[in-house]
């Protein structure tokens, strides 16, 4: 089980990640994060063997479910057509202010912002290159919303005496955007500049002389979420190279925490293409 302390620094992290637009976009309305009261919220073990989506599908339930506001009346429901899964559900939600029945669709990522790419929405993509924003934006609209308009979707639904007929349907999408290294301000509307929380650069450009004088921690990916703080086994420039070289080598594009003194700390992501 991840430790107590951790598991609150990931619920402060994926509070503190801002969506990645606000209101409606694309077609899409974004979930307004309700209330929390840190000051009574005890977060619940959670297994380290989660991967990081399912990490913060857990810690999102948890938030929902100390609001007093919001109930929570299914997760994570699969669709299927006989044996065959043809989606899941992440979240139907009710309301109690309003009385309003929610579909909720979550989802956490972290983008680099490619500048090369001249369409501002097509320019984030995952720091390995294999999953686009748009892609996903398109995904839940076109097919996880209307999974649950099917003669499939209806029928799970019905266990729980959910109808669709006015059910809204929301994203909260939030998101970690890395800029390119040096670039001030990319141009990503109407994307949440708010969301730009570090930096990216190629391997290269991190073997410098402008790198070598901080300090550098490689989280682990539970970890990504979290801001950087001092207490981590911090490495030298020459030290965390050959764990990079061998990482580029793997095309695996790490996060990589900087350490510039004792109170200024910056996330990155080392690119192997």
């Amino acid at each position: 089980m991840m430790p107590q302390d951790f598991l609150q620094k990931q619920c402060v992290g994926f509070l503190n990640t801002p969506p990645l637009w606000v209101n409606d976009q694309f077609g899409i309305s974004q979930f307004t994060f309700p209330e929390i009261d840190f000051s009574h919220f005890r977060v619940q073990p959670l297994t380290k063997k989660l991967r990081l989506g399912h990490q913060m599908e857990q810690i999102f339930k948890q938030l929902i479910d100390s609001c007093p506001s919001h109930d929570i009346l299914l997760h994570n429901l699969p669709v299927k057509r006989e044996k065959q899964t043809l989606g899941e559900i992440d979240f139907i939600i009710k309301d109690t202010r309003t009385q309003k029945t929610i579909h909720v669709e979550l989802t956490y990522k972290f983008y680099i912002i490619d500048l090369d790419i001249s369409e501002p929405i097509h320019r984030l993509v995952g720091p390995n290159r294999r999953d686009m924003f748009f892609t996903k934006m398109e995904k839940i609209k076109n097919e996880q919303f209307q999974l649950l308009h099917t003669p499939e979707g209806k029928d799970a639904l019905t266990g729980y005496h959910i109808t669709t007929d006015h059910l809204l349907h929301k994203a909260c999408y939030k998101a970690q955007l890395f800029s390119p290294y040096g670039t001030a301000n990319p141009a990503i509307r109407p994307l949440n500049t708010a969301c730009i929380c570090g930096y990216w650069l190629r391997f290269n450009d991190f073997n410098s002389p402008t790198f070598k004088s901080y300090h550098y921690y490689i989280p682990h990916k539970s970890e990504w979420v979290i801001a950087p703080h001092e207490a981590v086994q911090w490495s030298s420039h020459f030290e965390v190279l050959m764990d990079l070289n061998i990482r580029m080598l793997k095309e695996s594009a790490p996060m990589v925490w900087v350490k510039k003194s004792e109170a200024v700390f910056e996330k990155l992501f080392v690119v192997w293409w």
